[in-house]
């Protein structure tokens, strides 16, 4: 869901391409590490350069945000002159060899440029600090399970833990946020789902999470699933739980994280099965609106100059205004095209993506816009759903949330509520923590693999009690 440095969705669009170099004196092939400082945080990056029969292929990692293999489109080396291009993600890394194991660069990337010393000695790993994640064995039971989601023939994979004495439990359901991900909605050297569980299964609460389609042992696909497809994954999980003795049926809960927290009131909205939801960080505004408040919010954090950031939302919200009203598909992509074609004309030089003409640039933007999540995602309005409502609720944001801003959205979750007649929720504004519901510094994307916290207790805490005294 983010436009910013080497982050997750933007990561899985990339275009692989071949490259010419000329003649060189010096070896530059084989894996080069370095460290990024940003805002004082140190971000590893790593590229591996090899020799094709045309010239040199090159991939970059950011192993602190469990990136690997991005193929690096264009590379090129005129001894001792190195030019590495990402055009997808704007990135430049352009540095001399000054011996056989050290080349000085510059990483550009949105306008910004950051000193990178790249070095053929591997940097000493230093392992991720994360004290809240559980350790077997578990005073519970954890047992991996399978259920179907007969509607659109995917099975899904996912662990269910059950409080370790005997009786029936309430049950919540985890809904990741946007992306692939795993059952422990895994990211950044983090692991939020198996900390959530383990907390609440320690408190008498069963949870069940589950890898999303395409991901771990999960069938299906990913690539042209839309939110409306993943209601249908949660409530095959509803539809499994009320077949284990162990559960009590009358007590299924949903806790929703990021786009999770705007598909759990579409289930609930749908099935009288759910007796309450928790959204973290969930959506309480337009999804079009979100990304723009979205990339305002990260490039101030980020030192992006205000013209710029300004430039960027205009031809954002141009961009989305087309979608939201356009309906037919194939006038859809002819109207993007064009806007597209001269905005391109117009960018500073310093923001044109390197490496990419005009065609390029467009078909990459259309394809990216017009994919099925993203359609579904910058049109839907979750205030209509979310008045349809009944259940009880608790809504909890981060202040420092930079993704899903927690004043706007929570106002939004709060006012449609209201508007629905629904007479039990709760929305709380928890200060100092992040999307993640880290405590924080800067609620920058980038700080999340530093923070050694996986999850803030008092959250915890919070989440925990709130779910007791609604099944208790």
């Amino acid at each position: 869901m983010y436009k910013i440095m080497l982050m997750k969705r933007s990561l899985l669009i990339f275009a692989v391409l071949f490259f010419s170099v000329s003649c060189f004196a010096q070896d530059i092939t084989g894996a080069w590490y370095g460290a990024l400082n940003v805002q004082g945080m140190k971000l590893r990056i790593v590229f591996h350069i090899s020799k094709s029969d045309t010239g040199y292929v090159s991939t970059m990692d950011s192993p602190d945000q469990g990136a690997k293999g991005i193929p690096v489109t264009t590379t090129t080396f005129n001894s001792p002159d190195l030019m590495l291009e990402l055009p997808a993600l704007g990135i430049t890394c352009e540095g001399k060899l000054e011996n056989d194991t050290t080349i000085k660069c510059d990483f550009r990337q949105s306008g910004l440029t950051f000193p990178l010393i790249l070095s053929r000695s591997r940097q000493p790993a230093e392992k991720a600090v994360r004290p809240q994640e559980p350790k077997k064995p578990y005073p519970y039971i954890s047992e991996n399970v399978t259920f179907k989601n007969i509607k659109d023939s995917v099975t899904l994979a996912g662990t269910l833990t059950l409080p370790e004495k005997s009786g029936k439990f309430p049950v919540v359901i985890l809904i990741s946020g946007s992306g692939a991900q795993n059952r422990d909605e895994e990211i950044m050297g983090h692991k939020p789902f198996l900390v959530l569980a383990d907390y609440l299964t320690r408190h008498g609460i069963a949870v069940l999470r589950y890898d999303d389609r395409g991901v771990g042992g999960s069938t299906g696909s990913m690539k042209t699933a839309t939110s409306e497809d993943f209601v249908n994954d949660v409530m095959a999980a509803i539809k499994y739980l009320k077949t284990k003795k162990e559960i009590d049926k009358h007590k299924i809960g949903l806790i929703g994280h990021s786009e999770g927290g705007m598909i759990a009131p579409m289930v609930a909205s749908r099935s009288k099965d759910v007796s309450f939801i928790v959204l973290l960080a969930g959506p309480g505004i337009r999804g079009a609106d979100l990304l723009l408040k979205q990339e305002e919010e990260i490039y101030k954090a980020s030192g992006i100059s205000d013209e710029q950031i300004k430039r960027s939302a205009k031809v954002n919200q141009a961009l989305f205004n087309i979608i939201l009203n356009t309906t037919d598909d194939t006038a859809l992509k002819e109207k993007l095209t064009n806007y597209l074609v001269k905005t391109f004309d117009k960018l500073p030089e310093q923001e044109r993506p390197s490496g990419m003409d005009a065609d390029d640039f467009t078909r990459m933007t259309v394809a990216k816009l017009t994919s099925p999540w993203m359609l579904y995602f910058l049109r839907y309005d979750p205030a209509p759903v979310l008045e349809k409502v009944k259940c009880p609720v608790l809504a909890l944001n981060g202040s420092k949330d930079l993704q899903v801003n927690a004043k706007i959205n929570l106002t939004g979750i709060r006012n449609a509520l209201e508007k629905g007649g629904n007479k039990d929720f709760t929305v709380k504004d928890l200060p100092g923590l992040n999307h993640l519901f880290q405590e924080c510094t800067t609620g920058l994307p980038t700080e999340y693999s530093q923070i050694e916290q996986t999850f803030s207790p008092a959250a915890l805490k919070i989440i925990s009690d709130w779910i007791k005294s609604k099944t208790e």
